[in-house]
């Protein structure tokens, strides 16, 4: 039985994601958490919730958040088509990351999922800070599903990777699993600068993951661009990339795809999921 941990603050944002959780995971069986976050006691009617995603903009929540929790779950159970998905609502009055850890130990989650909202020209390339957050100081993968993303099938993932570390089990079995449930081919790009050979470090990489995949259809592509952005989103759009997966180390690489500024219009643009893997 997989488990799934879904934050959410109700916004419309959060629901999206929702639904393509549902969709993604719709042929086999889940427990699905979800998870609302408000700091304050559950039985004060004008509490505000802590916001989970980038897209909540100040909107006031107007009934309780145990009870909209509870039509959260009610809304998920009429959505889905699966009798073997499980809705369990979880409240918690402590702050987002402290809550997710809880959670992700004591119900053995195996994936987060979280929606996330491209960045405003306010925040320039700020990574939003409760996803920064959950990146960085949950050892989980995490799924980033964009304020425009719908599910497809997913034929087709991108790793983007340098070749500079070494892919644990974690790393390795999460990225598998993903391609096995998908039956999606692994297109592993190599981002490094310009005209610099690969060091015997990266080739002894690139070779575990051939040997690695060997069952699984899987090529090889660099990337030698000055614009990081612009190279992958042609990468995206020649390969057909459904979802991209890159270790959660490359922070910096993560804000400039996912959280751009709007005015940004050279910047990658991309309703694409991504998956942040962890070591």
């Amino acid at each position: 039985m997989m488990n799934i941990l879904i934050p959410t603050d109700f916004s419309e944002n959060s629901r999206a994601a929702i639904r393509y959780a549902l969709e993604y995971f719709a042929d086999i069986a889940v427990n699905f958490y979800i998870l609302h976050i408000s700091l304050k006691n559950p039985s004060t009617v004008e509490e505000k919730p802590e916001v989970i995603n980038d897209s909540f903009g100040g909107n006031q929540v107007l009934n309780s958040p145990s009870i909209m929790l509870k039509e959260q779950i009610e809304s998920c159970k009429l959505i889905t088509k699966n009798t073997d998905h499980t809705f369990i609502p979880i409240y918690d009055n402590v702050h987002l990351v402290e809550a997710i850890r809880k959670q992700v130990k004591e119900k053995e989650i195996h994936f987060i999922l979280m929606g996330t909202k491209g960045a405003s020209n306010a925040n320039k390339n700020e990574l939003g800070s409760n996803t920064s957050n959950v990146i960085t100081k949950v050892k989980c993968p995490v799924f980033i599903i964009p304020e425009n993303a719908s599910f497809k099938k997913i034929n087709n993932i991108a790793f983007l990777t340098d070749y500079n570390c070494i892919y644990r089990n974690k790393v390795i079995s999460a990225l598998s699993y993903t391609l096995k449930l998908q039956t999606a081919a692994l297109r592993v790009l190599h981002i490094r600068s310009q005209n610099t050979a690969p060091t015997e470090f990266q080739t002894d990489n690139k070779g575990f993951l051939h040997s690695f995949f060997k069952e699984t259809k899987h090529s090889f592509h660099f990337l030698e661009h000055k614009k990081i952005e612009t190279g992958i989103q042609d990468f995206v759009e020649t390969w057909e990339i459904n979802m991209v997966a890159i270790v959660g180390k490359n922070l910096n690489l993560i804000q400039r795809l996912l959280f751009k500024p709007m005015s940004d219009t050279s910047s990658y643009q991309s309703e694409i999921p991504f998956l942040i893997l962890h070591e």
